[in-house]
């Protein structure tokens, strides 16, 4: 069973690709039409969103059979084969795209966490995704995420406090948005503060921050940041971080590191849908 906004989703795309019909299938091919077909990765790729596929081709037509090939997260190799569907030729043809848009776009967020993961693989840091997510796709981009090996920040603006410069700029002061944050939060989220200098780092620990970000600093400030704060925060890192220069910044002291490009950035992959010979 797929959560309600996803099967919305599916729906949407479904009305939007396919809600006046396909007019070529069902002109050339007859209800009585049967084809088989694969999905087949033309690159090296970590898959995501079979499930999703999978309803797409039962939501155009009951009469569509599938058959997943792989789990979500496995690694496939060039020329492999991750979903065989057979049934009528006409929906079948008419599922194939949106099928293989959820499929590609979270096949593309997950290998994309899969090399990021790899990159600080051994130093203990997580790498986290960000709220810079597709309109309506975060939890299916998030579960990419995670299927790509990388872990999930929050989900939404209910789960914890993050105070950010606009937050401390209105309010006055970090510690005056610190202090009106914990009156009103629920006594389980924790108050996480960004911080841009030393000064703030300070400030924000004398706060009673439980979380701090360090934000757009270099190597060289998050290494002074993290003796400041000497264990007595969970230490977040993000912006201006790469995938080519992550490990620069999975440095001792750091907790997580996290990237919008995980998802707001992340290349569809390729993948098609093959018919087989009758």
């Amino acid at each position: 069973m797929l959560p309600p906004r996803t099967e919305h989703l599916i729906d949407l795309a479904l009305d939007e690709d396919a809600g006046l019909g396909d007019v070529t299938s069902r002109a050339i091919f007859p209800a009585r039409h049967r084809s088989r077909a694969v999905i087949e990765a033309k690159q090296d790729l970590v898959i995501c969103g079979l499930e999703v596929a999978a309803r797409v081709f039962a939501r155009v037509d009951p009469a569509l059979k599938v058959e997943l090939k792989a789990r979500d997260g496995d690694r496939i190799r060039r020329g492999g084969r991750v979903l065989a569907v057979r049934g009528p030729t006409a929906s079948l043809l008419t599922a194939e795209r949106t099928a293989l848009n959820f499929l590609q776009r979270l096949s593309g967020i997950a290998s994309l966490a899969r090399r990021h993961a790899a990159a600080v693989a051994g130093t203990g840091v997580r790498v986290g995704d960000t709220r810079k997510t597709t309109p309506g796709w975060r939890a299916l981009e998030k579960y990419a995420v995670r299927c790509g090996g990388c872990h999930n920040h929050r989900a939404s603006l209910g789960e914890h406090v993050l105070i950010k410069d606009n937050h401390i700029a209105a309010a006055g002061s970090l510690r005056k948005a610190v202090e009106l944050a914990r009156v009103a939060a629920p006594h389980s989220a924790k108050i996480e503060v960004e911080a841009t200098t030393l000064a703030e780092v300070r400030e924000a620990l004398r706060a009673g921050a439980e979380v701090i970000l360090l934000d757009n600093m270099t190597p060289a400030g998050i290494r002074a940041a993290v003796a400041v704060i000497a264990g007595a925060a969970v230490v977040e890192v993000s912006g201006g971080v790469r995938l080519e220069t992550l490990r620069d910044f999975a440095l001792p002291g750091v907790d997580v590191i996290s990237i919008g490009a995980l998802t707001h950035s992340a290349t569809a992959v390729d993948l098609s849908l093959t018919l087989l010979a009758r």
